[in-house]
């Protein structure tokens, strides 16, 4: 397939509105923001070859939902890349229609990857996880307050919270366990994860429901994934320093727990950890170099589990 035959639809997504653009025309449609809006836009165009949407913090997922159980390939992009493409190519003026075009030119040129089939039982695993990081933030924010309190009645409120929040973390995480319980493989596959020394619960539950990429890729895209791949800063003669960038923050940080952990009952972490300190390794760099490692032998982990449940279910 070439980039002149690639059919690409953009859609600028709003908390009311898609507006619609397609390849090889100039044409910009208007839909609703919700299931109707979007079903109504599937039954307009043909299937495309890409189907663009910028990332809006949660605007575009019925959109996607609906395109995805249409058979739509949809790739969810970062909106700082589109902008910058965008003036890249001259192009300053923004408005929605101009927003959708440019998705299109993007999907045209830089061939976005296309998200994974849509699996409910690992986005409701993923609604929760994301449910208990906003409880877990809210407690600290609590927690941060009760140390500034001087007043006791604003004291005893700040620990009622503390004691609400404490009572929903117990309840979201068991449904959290229920939820992967139900589900054979996902259950299977984070019995896997948590044989790794270092990784717990928390952990391999977050790496289910954000990183469903691991294992399907190499070692060096899933590190850059997660965002703890070098990033090169060189230019002329200039050797810059070299440091990790972008990435899924979340599970960056459920894994940097898990390195701190590892580096203290993981022999192989250990090992490789006091190795790059031996060698001068500043322990920050040891530290971020060992949860690449840790990160490469997760994926290796799951490679090895995907294809171990494919001969079991002969898929």
């Amino acid at each position: 397939m070439t980039e002149t035959t690639l059919t690409c639809i953009g859609i600028d997504v709003s908390k009311a509105f898609l507006d619609v653009a397609i390849s090889g025309t100039g044409q910009v449609r208007r839909y609703s923001n919700d299931a109707e809006g979007t079903a109504a836009l599937a039954a307009a165009f043909d299937r495309p070859d890409l189907a663009v949407l910028e990332a809006t913090g949660g605007y575009e997922l019925v959109c996607v939902a609906v395109l995805q159980a249409q058979g739509w390939p949809v790739a969810v992009v970062n909106p700082r890349q589109v902008r910058d493409f965008a003036r890249a190519g001259g192009q300053l003026a923004k408005t929605d229609a101009l927003d959708a075009r440019v998705l299109v030119a993007f999907g045209q040129t830089m061939r976005p990857s296309v998200l994974p089939p849509a699996d409910p039982a690992r986005d409701s695993l993923a609604n929760l996880v994301a449910r208990r990081r906003q409880i877990v933030d809210m407690a600290i924010a609590e927690k941060n307050r009760l140390q500034q309190a001087t007043d006791q009645q604003i004291t005893d409120s700040i620990n009622a919270m503390l004691g609400f929040f404490k009572s929903q973390l117990i309840a979201i995480d068991t449904s959290i366990a229920l939820a992967i319980e139900a589900e054979p493989r996902m259950a299977n596959a984070c019995k896997r994860l948590m044989d790794v020394p270092g990784i717990g619960s928390v952990t391999a539950a977050v790496i289910l429901a954000e990183l469903p990429e691991l294992g399907h890729i190499d070692g060096k895209k899933i590190a850059a994934l997660v965002g703890v791949a070098p990033i090169n800063r060189d230019s002329g003669r200039h050797r810059g320093e070299r440091h990790i960038a972008g990435g899924r923050h979340s599970v960056r940080c459920a894994l940097y727990m898990a390195t701190i952990s590892g580096v203290r009952c993981n022999p192989q972490l250990t090992t490789f950890y006091k190795r790059l300190k031996a060698n001068g390794k500043p322990p920050k760099v040891a530290l971020i170099a060992t949860l690449r490692k840790l990160t490469g032998i997760l994926n290796a982990i799951m490679r090895d589990h995907i294809k171990q449940t494919a001969e079991q279910y002969g898929c």
